[in-house]
């Protein structure tokens, strides 16, 4: 017996909660690095203070996502990470921009990114625990749409607070501007809503349910993994080489280079991921291998041939989104407005219309949200991936050549069928690989191929706009364009097996 398809309304509210999710994401995106400009972060530093997200990305999914697989409660399985994540990133939301100093902020970014991974990472495994496969894709276009919808409004918010309803976009030295601090408020009370909306709207199978529809499942023989653990000696050789590769670049770079912050962290991380195979050597040998630390990191290198495909695309896609995210608000101030002043009215005329621009990209992926998945029944999943990728790619390379912002509204159109197609069809690939007790972990561990690029992006950057780019953001989104259309290169090299 395969799981009984779901109605589309039920489907609607099992996604609804990503309104809230991405709601809280999209504040983020298109205010923070005005945020650290506003209180004093120099451009080649705001790369390094942007770090925190995607390595607490890194550490908080596949936690959430194993220790969701083993959760059995009274609001379910998967529903109380919603919960929690909800509850901490409203709290955070409301902190953020009243953040009187640079390093408060850069924590308060830390806090609130943990906090939405926590709600977020439940989702992606919510979609492959409830639809049977042929409704997978809908499922994560579903997501698709509302991540759009919620991104639309967050992303304008500060040009709405000012142009509509006149509240200044205009603060002394140092201080967040007000539109930007309603903005955060009111997705503060948005996220928590919209994620209550699923959780008590939304039934979960139960263990044994979700076994017996595993068992019944005709592929589900093919999807079972080795499940005997790497040998202790792998993790420890694996670990000694990525540790010592971490401590001499970082060694070479301080001694006969120059210390760059970013590049740093970078080796210091490599390093980090050597010593942590290390610790999984010993515990490995010790017969240590029911924590989650273990199971992870053997789950890691026992990757499924298709998550590993997708590993590569992954990676090429996030760079150039990271790269977006963090350089579109003074690469759009610096190179098509002119100015650097974070106190005058013309810089923030041009944030605002960063947010414009985030905002027509989010709403134009959650309207192609349908139609790729139209695209997708009548060719496939890879060629809708490839294609959308290479618009996106062009899109984001576009804003070098563009000296009309208005012009700006064309290039996100690109960006957006993009980002619909990431934030769908990699996972409508992914899950159909995946047995059906791993999904929340892999569903974590795949996120790394979401956070390390991001991590890769914060580090070198900086680095690049400093010493190669003479301080010129708008290179850094060139790059990106770059990186999106070799992602959709490699596309045609994954595997969908389901």
């Amino acid at each position: 017996m395969k799981k009984p398809k779901l109605s589309f309304w039920q489907i609607w509210n099992m996604s609804f909660g990503f309104l809230g999710i991405q709601f809280g994401f999209a504040l983020q995106n298109a205010n923070v690095s005005r945020i650290f400009e506003t209180l004093g972060a120099s451009i080649d530093s705001i790369p390094i203070l942007w770090i925190a997200a995607p390595v607490t990305g890194l550490i908080v999914q596949p936690i959430i996502g194993h220790m969701s697989d083993k959760t059995w409660g009274p609001l379910g399985r998967r529903r109380p990470y919603f919960l929690a994540g909800a509850i901490l990133a409203s709290i955070a939301l409301v902190i953020m921009p009243n953040s009187a100093i640079l390093w408060v902020a850069a924590g308060m970014l830390w806090i609130m990114d943990a906090s939405i991974n926590i709600s977020m990472e439940p989702f992606r495994a919510f979609v492959g625990d409830l639809l049977p496969s042929e409704q997978r894709t809908v499922g994560f276009s579903m997501q698709s749409f509302f991540i759009g919808t919620g991104a639309i409004i967050a992303s304008a918010l500060p040009y709405v607070m000012t142009n509509w309803f006149n509240i200044s976009n205009i603060a002394p030295q140092g201080e967040i501007p007000e539109s930007v601090k309603l903005s955060f408020y009111i997705g503060a009370g948005v996220f928590l809503l919209a994620v209550l909306w699923t959780v008590f709207s939304t039934k979960e199978y139960s263990p044994e349910e979700l076994e017996r529809f595993h068992k019944e499942d005709d592929r589900s023989e093919s999807l079972k993994l080795n499940q005997d653990f790497i040998e202790s000696e792998k993790f420890l050789n694996n670990g000694i080489a990525w540790t010592l590769t971490g401590v001499i670049a970082f060694l070479a770079l301080y001694f006969f280079i120059y210390m760059d912050y970013g590049l740093g962290v970078f080796f210091l991380g490599i390093a980090v991921f050597g010593l942590l195979q290390i610790f999984a050597s010993v515990l490995t040998k010790r017969g240590s291998t029911s924590g989650g630390f273990v199971v992870v990191l053997n789950d890691l290198y026992k990757m499924p041939k298709t998550m590993r495909q997708l590993a590569v695309v992954q990676f090429f896609s996030w760079f150039a989104l990271f790269a977006m995210w963090i350089y579109t608000t003074p690469a759009v101030t610096h190179h098509i407005y002119g100015t650097t002043d974070t106190t005058s009215a013309l810089y923030n005329k041009g944030a605002d219309w960063v947010g414009v621009l985030m905002a027509v990209y989010n709403g134009f992926a959650a309207i192609m949200a349908f139609v790729i998945m139209w695209l997708a029944k009548k060719t496939n999943r890879k060629t809708v991936h490839s294609i959308s990728l290479i618009f996106g790619g062009l899109g984001l390379a576009s804003f070098y050549f563009i000296k009309n912002p208005q012009l700006l509204l064309i290039s996100e159109l690109g960006i957006g069928l993009a980002w619909a197609s990431i934030l769908a069809m990699p996972y409508a690939i992914l899950t159909g690989s995946l047995p059906q007790n791993k999904l929340g972990v892999y569903m974590g561990i795949f996120n790394f191929f979401i956070v390390i690029p991001q991590i890769t992006a914060a580090a070198i950057l900086g680095f690049f706009v400093k010493s190669l780019f003479s301080g010129n953001a708008i290179y850094a989104l060139l790059l990106g364009g770059a990186s999106m259309i070799l992602a959709a290169v490699l596309m045609k090299f994954v595997d969908d097996v389901d």
